[in-house]
């Protein structure tokens, strides 16, 4: 379980000027295998929630507690020198694995991430989404508890953000973690998350927490679907 109790930060600001606050009194609980998605303005401090969870950052005031995080940053920092397979496999090989056994060990994933016949593939000649896939998988391979995914699909066009949706959404359900989602996009929480947080704007303090009880797999028609994206829509101030 994820505890994060009247947690505030704030930085230095920059040549002199005014200190930023990201983070006020900001108090979560995320239970063991749930998927909390968190949404809010640019600049409320999302990031930073995920780096104090990762231990990346420690808090100027509460507390954090976090099983150990594997962080999925916004870009996909894939190698360009290193195969899709070598890429996939860093953290093992950061573990101490030999080349040919991390190897081995990521192979039987790569089908099961629709990679397969990309092994060799360099990051170059990957398309956005096939990219995105090798990144998931290095980090789901470093063998944390927790996943803390930040905006792991901002830089996708329209279609395949849709579709990397759905294909995390039946990844998440084959290999269970607890999972903390950051993401600007309010429909892609409600699609993927347990909950939805809403932080306010900076500095960024907890101001919703809804349940998602719709069904999986989820579309973005379904009632239930539209209802909370609007509720989350009114918890952040903006029409729906």
């Amino acid at each position: 379980m994820i505890q994060i109790e009247g947690v505030s930060r704030t930085f230095a600001g920059r040549r002199g000027g005014e200190p930023v606050e990201a983070l006020r009194n900001l108090s979560l609980t995320v239970a063991d295998d749930q998927t909390v998605a968190v949404v809010g303005a640019s600049g409320c401090g999302k990031t930073t929630l995920l780096e104090l969870i990762c231990g990346l950052q420690r808090p100027d005031a509460g507390t954090v507690y976090s099983p150990p995080a594997a962080l999925m940053p916004q870009r996909d920092l894939l190698l360009p020198w290193l195969s899709a397979l070598d890429n996939a496999g860093l953290a093992l090989r950061v573990a101490g694995f030999a080349r040919q056994r991390a190897r081995d060990q990521v192979q039987p994933w790569f089908e099961r991430f629709g990679l397969s016949g990309f092994e060799q593939a360099r990051p170059y000649e990957l398309s956005g989404g096939m990219r995105q896939r090798v990144a998931f998988l290095r980090t789901l391979l470093a063998g944390k508890p927790v996943l803390a995914l930040d905006e792991p699909f901002a830089a996708l066009d329209a279609l395949t953000r849709a579709e990397m949706q759905g294909w995390l959404s039946q990844a998440l359900a084959e290999e269970r973690r607890t999972v903390v989602l950051v993401t600007h996009d309010v429909e892609e929480a409600v699609l993927l998350g347990d909950r939805v947080v809403v932080l306010s704007p900076r500095p960024g303090r907890v101001v919703a927490d809804i349940a998602v009880a719709a069904r999986r797999p989820r579309q973005r028609t379904d009632a239930a679907v539209v209802e909370l994206r609007a509720r989350a829509l009114a918890a952040l101030g903006v029409p729906a």
